[in-house]
């Protein structure tokens, strides 16, 4: 592991600190595991995805107050601190500004392959078992009911309407989790995420059979 590497990780781990499970280190670790695997696969400069991936949630725009620049300005920073060449600092930057997902009305905006490979792992860790997990675990911290029929998901036309949404944790299935899926850049995590994609649906007709007490 290249030192810069191994210094973002410990960097990144003691910012992020204690905050809620499902956006915590462990996010952090799983999706620059993932981009690892992806980026390798797909042929990117993996200097810059594995950066991209390490920072692309140091300043969460959810735990700082809605400012999606707070993120990029922070990863901005210690790059710099870094002594990393402007190049590679321009790219992994914008991978951090571009990476987040921001409701349905709204395109991936991300150019490059590296940050193709950033989002498509960060948007993995949002489906599957784990993102079920991440889901209800969101949901709680925020006092959200996990479901109620009479509250119908929106399809969030911009990002305002998106980050001050406060629907049901099911919603959130149909408002973001089950687009994901059509949403993947590279081929590698086209295929991951068909499968995890399908037990998101096994889920949700457990759940819905379980709520109207059905078995």
């Amino acid at each position: 592991m290249a030192p810069i590497i191994q210094k973002t990780a410990e960097y990144v781990r003691q910012t992020i600190g204690e905050t809620e499970p499902g956006h915590d280190w462990w996010h952090i670790y799983r999706v620059w595991q993932l981009a690892k695997k992806i980026g390798e696969t797909e042929k990117a400069d993996m200097m810059v995805v594995e950066l991209g991936a390490l920072l692309h949630d140091i300043a969460d725009w959810k735990f700082h107050g809605g400012n999606l620049e707070t993120n990029a300005l922070r990863a901005q920073e210690w790059l710099k601190e870094c002594g990393l060449e402007v190049d590679i600092r321009t790219q992994v930057v914008e991978i951090v500004r571009q990476v987040t997902f921001k409701g349905a009305g709204e395109s991936n905006g991300i150019s490059t392959l590296e940050g193709k490979v950033v989002q498509d792992a960060d948007r993995l860790d949002a489906i599957g078992a784990i993102g079920v997990a991440r889901a209800f675990s969101y949901g709680g911290s925020k006092h959200r009911a996990m479901y109620d029929p009479a509250i119908r998901p929106q399809q969030h036309t911009t990002f305002e309407a998106y980050k001050t949404n406060k629907g049901t944790t099911i919603n959130h299935f149909y408002e973001k989790l089950l687009l994901l899926k059509d949403r993947m850049n590279t081929e590698t995590g086209k295929k991951i995420a068909l499968q995890r994609h399908i037990f998101l649906e096994a889920y949700l007709e457990e759940f819905y059979r379980e709520w109207e007490g059905r078995g």
